[in-house]
């Protein structure tokens, strides 16, 4: 990947700048950008707005990175967009030393959509860093900065700092940012960034955050301070902590572009549809029964973690077995140790990206984390999932209520076994 904002700027102004036609809120961070932009996108539907939602990757289609009213765009529509671009891009291709990225093609595809629908605004998720993202030519006038660590090492670098600053690159003259908690080390380039270029920001734990949470059948009740106020009996039909953060996070968003503040408070009533509406595919997402097969794409040690304390508070598994495959350039290791101490055995597998991590290298590293009594392999998604519901069932005695499976590692894992399991 060569990063440059030139070519994605030369097919756009060929296109009539269509990124300009609507105004975006804009994300990027390391973890939770895709939950965050589905629920500031039903919250917006709430309020009566026509939405455009770009994010990635998808799980099934490539028409679920470009989204209209909350649902992806037709093949028809998805086709004509791309005829309308493919000629100015092979123009711009013709000029450059480097062509066009995928990334880069999806997100004129996006822009163009949105602006031929037309939206009232569009809920962007950055593809990778931030500065130097193909979808930096928003200027948005309200950004997002979720939960930052460790990811994609090899280009943002090896510090939470290096990571930050590029991140904060989404972040123009003028903006409002919303920034959720983070490490002292982020947080230092971001403010220094919003100072740089006059922004206004919005803190996790000052302006915005989770007051109360609880679990519920189905997900959890929460009780959010937004930026005009406190927002009780919430439902959100997802799992886990970071999920309830995502969702302060994305109502505080929603309150800076509608222009609530200290003297305006959203409608509650329209705040809790939203949220009743918002959905997470991939993100502990139950697709099975007895055993119950939930499936997440966690595949950093941030993410992991979140998602193992969501394991352990609020599902009462008595035996859960894990079915792990990871791409090559991610921390294996770290993901390993954290599933370790909440599952009783893993079945590592190779996903169907070409960027998979071979399954005798990932069996190597599980064995050395779980001992080998603990590690079975597979080849493939099929045979994992036969296996671990095998292993999930061992020693039962008829009474599968308290059994589990959670497929993870990977969003291309977790696709993977989506397209097998939920029909």
């Amino acid at each position: 990947m060569v990063f440059d904002l030139g070519r994605i700027e030369q097919l756009l102004d060929l296109l009539g700048s269509p990124q300009r036609a609507y105004p975006s809120i804009h994300l990027t961070g390391t973890n939770g950008k895709t939950s965050t932009a589905r629920m500031i996108d039903s919250l917006l539907r709430s309020f009566g707005l026509h939405t455009g939602r770009y994010t990635s990757p998808h799980l099934e289609t490539v028409r679920e990175r470009v989204s209209l009213d909350g649902e992806p765009v037709s093949e028809q529509r998805f086709v004509g967009a791309y005829r309308e671009i493919a000629p100015l891009a092979e123009l711009v291709d013709q000029k450059s030393s480097e062509p066009l990225t995928y990334f880069e093609m999806t997100t004129a595809l996006a822009f163009a959509t949105f602006a031929d629908a037309p939206v009232d605004v569009a809920v962007v998720e950055v593809g990778l860093g931030g500065a130097e993202d193909a979808t930096n030519v928003l200027q948005a006038g309200v950004c997002v900065l979720t939960p930052i660590g460790l990811d994609h090492t090899e280009w943002l670098g090896d510090r939470l700092e290096d990571i930050a600053l590029a991140k904060s690159g989404i972040i123009h003259s003028g903006a409002t940012v919303v920034l959720a908690a983070q490490p002292e080390e982020a947080a230092r380039p971001i403010l220094e960034r919003c100072v740089e270029v006059g922004a206004t920001v919005a803190r996790e734990g000052a302006e915005f955050g989770v007051l109360r949470r609880s679990v519920a059948v189905g997900g959890q009740v929460l009780t959010l301070q937004g930026l005009g106020g406190a927002y009780d009996e919430i439902f959100l039909p997802l799992h886990g902590a970071h999920q309830a953060q995502n969702a302060a996070i994305a109502l505080a968003a929603v309150e800076a572009f509608l222009g609530a503040g200290a003297n305006r408070q959203l409608d509650v009533e329209s705040v809790r549809a939203g949220f009743a509406g918002a959905s997470a595919p991939g993100r502990l997402e139950r697709v099975r029964s007895a055993p119950t097969i939930l499936l997440d794409g966690a595949h950093n040690p941030h993410g992991m973690a979140a998602t193992v304390t969501a394991l352990q508070e609020e599902f009462a598994f008595s035996r859960l077995i894990a079915v792990v495959g990871v791409l090559a350039d991610k921390d294996a290791a770290g993901l390993l140790e954290l599933l370790e101490p909440v599952v009783d055995a893993v079945v590592v597998t190779r996903n169907s990206s070409p960027r998979a991590m071979p399954v005798a290298e990932l069996a190597e590293l599980a064995t050395e984390v779980f001992g080998p009594e603990r590690v079975e392999v597979a080849a493939g998604m099929p045979d994992a999932i036969e296996a671990a519901v095998g292993l999930a069932e061992t020693d039962v005695q008829g009474e599968l209520s308290g059994v589990g499976v959670v497929v993870t590692g990977s969003v291309a894992t977790v696709a993977d076994a989506r397209h097998l399991l939920k029909r």
